[in-house]
């Protein structure tokens, strides 16, 4: 979507204006993974109109491949305002006027499925499920088990206001289990799920994905990963389980979640390994919070990819959500591979030290990003 960022602080009511800029789960993720210098390619659909013309090309300035992007000639592309607040406090407002986008009409007939799984990986969001019965439709056919399908990376994205009407939590469900890697808050895991007791909790509910990964918020995040017998074949083949050795210890407090979801584990559940690998989180100066859990999903994948152990995977993507975190707008430009292979480095004592705050990503010397709190 093309994105509305407020000039001012206030409500949307009293804001006079607007800088324009670009938003969207999966396109964030997009526009991260290719400016840390991964080949990706997005594919989606926009409108024929002027909003279309610059998101297309705003997303090709990060080194994406653009070429698989469609034009609806009849649908316009989707557009939403917000207000200057954290999303997190009453004062946060946001406009969404994506019903009836070009994007919205996805669906299998209208995008190339060959395109799209091309690539190592092919990540999905729980928010285009969401916008419409050709979308889910869409989702559906791409995490359907398939000898040859890509690594599948899914961020569940719950938004309640998305799904009124329907039951939209047994629908993550359904799809967060046939991903190979998959991306949840704790905090939304509660409110679509009721899963209470922490990350092993989540875990119990997905022991599916070959590898989970659950966001703490401030505290940092826990990775799961399964043993070499589990997983899919897409798992397998790209070796990713064997680049994320086991933790030698984890956290296992009890395990609760509510009677009304238990049902939901299959009955043979594979394994779920419930110890997991936490890695704590920077403190960061907060600009604003929106376009963060995108950031963390590129720069983990990004780790991934390069076969970086998993706490280093966790650390970099605590430094793309960081990069966001400090600025304005949605999407921020990753810092540079030097300086993210310096932070991910690390001693534990210093990186627990760490604070950053904006301006970071040009910062030349450790000295400058790590200081007491």
């Amino acid at each position: 979507m093309v994105t509305f960022l407020p000039t001012r602080p206030g409500r949307l009511a009293d804001v006079p204006s607007f800088d324009r800029a670009i938003g969207g789960a999966e396109s964030n993720v997009a526009c991260g993974l290719a400016a840390a210098g991964h080949a990706v390619r997005w594919v989606s659909r926009v409108g024929a109109d002027g909003f279309g013309d610059h998101l297309v090309a705003a997303v090709a300035s990060y080194g994406v491949d653009v070429s698989y992007v469609g034009r609806d000639a009849v649908r316009p592309t989707g557009v939403y305002f917000r207000t200057a607040g954290d999303r997190a406090t009453d004062a946060h407002e946001v406009a969404y006027y994506r019903a009836g986008s070009a994007a919205s009409a996805m669906s299998v007939t209208d995008v190339d499925l060959g395109a799209v799984r091309a690539g190592r990986v092919l990540h999905l969001s729980g928010i285009t499920a969401a916008l419409s019965e050709g979308c889910l439709e869409l989702l559906r056919e791409l995490t359907a088990p398939a000898e040859r399908r890509p690594l599948v990376s899914f961020d569940v994205n719950y938004r309640p206001s998305l799904w009124a009407g329907s039951d939209g939590a047994d629908v993550l469900l359904e799809l967060a289990r046939r991903a190979d890697i998959v991306f949840v808050g704790e905090d939304e895991a509660e409110l679509a799920w009721g899963v209470e007791g922490g990350p092993e909790a989540i875990r119990e509910l997905l022991p599916e994905p070959a590898v989970l990964v659950v966001k703490e918020g401030v505290k940092g995040a826990t990775a799961f990963r399964r043993d070499g017998a589990g997983g899919s074949s897409a798992a397998a083949r790209w070796g990713l389980v064997a680049q994320f050795p086991a933790p030698l210890a984890g956290r296992c407090p009890a395990v609760s979640h509510r009677a009304t979801r238990q049902a939901r584990v299959s009955e043979t559940p594979p394994p779920a390994y419930p110890h997991g690998t936490f890695e704590p989180a920077p403190t960061v100066d907060v600009v604003a919070t929106v376009g963060a859990g995108d950031a963390f999903a590129a720069g983990f994948l990004s780790g991934a990819l390069r076969g970086l152990p998993v706490r280093q995977a966790l650390r970099l993507g605590h430094l793309f959500a960081a990069a966001v975190l400090t600025t304005p707008a949605d999407l921020a430009a990753p810092p540079a591979r030097d300086t993210t292979d310096r932070l991910t480095a690390l001693e534990d004592t210093a990186w627990e030290r760490l604070r950053l705050g904006p301006g970071w990503t040009q910062a030349d010397a450790a000295e400058e990003e790590v200081r007491n709190p």
